[in-house]
């Protein structure tokens, strides 16, 4: 067998054991990489280019050397999920940084980092004042999360006691011009419902690149042509702009009635709608 092919069947071979194994290992190690976890994929790479190349001219102890490397650590994370202690040998344990707005220099020193190290991390989080942080803490990742002062966190539905109402994720209808229909179906849609609202903004589905539908039904388009401007959904405006003109109606016909039992009945209608607008208001105006 000539040595290209040899070198081109083994690659093969070896770049899907290595995908085999990855499947196994799960998406702990291609995530958020601990020190330890760096190491272990170095030392898997090695020792599949040493499979690939022939270097220890012994592909079955290179195979079970691999096979190890990638079975322990699988064996250590179950273990450092059952047992604290093992978690903490393995992968290390969060350092406080910051504690009510103080820089704690000792926890610096052990972390190894110095303070511009520290204020180089805040600012990739948009924090470059460091009297706006409450606490800071840095993780076995190498990442520092901060939690910032009262003063500086953002304002919130609850920080203003509105209470606003739940959105499922949009779900993505059409793609590269073609329909989805199981997306349609999990929101009760069909492509009836779809070719009208399409039909509404004048837009053939094989001219959509990506089409969204949100909690509310409403339409969110990308065409093809970026130069064909799409008008945006208003749904929730025309909703609430129709709640509030029933609402003015009821009033209109309490004043202009003489009929003392019909102006209290739109006096009370009235009355509803504006509480119905106002419950509604956070979800319309968002």
């Amino acid at each position: 067998m000539p040595e290209w092919l040899l070198f081109f069947l083994r690659s093969v071979g070896v770049f899907f054991l290595i995908l085999l194994l990855l499947r196994i290992v799960g998406k702990k190690m291609t995530a958020q990489m601990t020190f330890f976890d760096f190491v272990v994929a170095i030392a898997i790479g090695v020792i599949a280019a040493s499979i690939v190349l022939n270097i220890g001219q012994n592909i079955t102890g290179a195979i079970i050397a691999l096979l190890v490397w990638t079975g322990l650590p699988l064996a250590i994370y179950f273990l450092s999920i059952k047992y604290k202690a093992v978690h903490d040998i393995v992968y290390g344990k969060e350092t406080v940084l910051i504690n009510h707005g103080k820089v704690l220099e000792d926890k610096l020193m052990e972390a190894r980092m110095t303070p511009e190290d520290l204020l180089r991390q805040l600012r990739r989080k948009n924090i470059y004042n460091l009297a706006d942080v409450e606490f800071a803490v840095l993780e076995p990742t190498g990442d520092v999360n901060a939690f910032l002062t009262k003063a500086q966190r953002p304002l919130t539905p609850k920080a203003m006691g509105m209470i606003v109402g739940q959105e499922s994720v949009p779900q993505t209808v059409i793609l590269d011009g073609i329909i989805m229909d199981e997306p349609l179906t999990a929101m009760g849609l069909n492509r009836h419902w779809l070719h009208e609202e399409l039909e509404k903004i004048g837009v053939a589905p094989e001219n959509v690149f990506i089409a969204q539908v949100d909690s509310l039904g409403q339409v969110y388009i990308d065409l093809f042509d970026d130069v064909v401007q799409v008008p945006k959904p208003k749904t929730k405006e025309l909703l609430h702009a129709i709640l509030r003109k029933c609402q003015a109606d009821c009033e209109l016909y309490a004043l202009s009635t003489n009929n003392q039992e019909a102006k209290k009945m739109y006096t009370r209608s009235a009355a509803i709608m504006d509480t119905v607008v106002s419950e509604l208001e956070p979800l319309l105006k968002r």
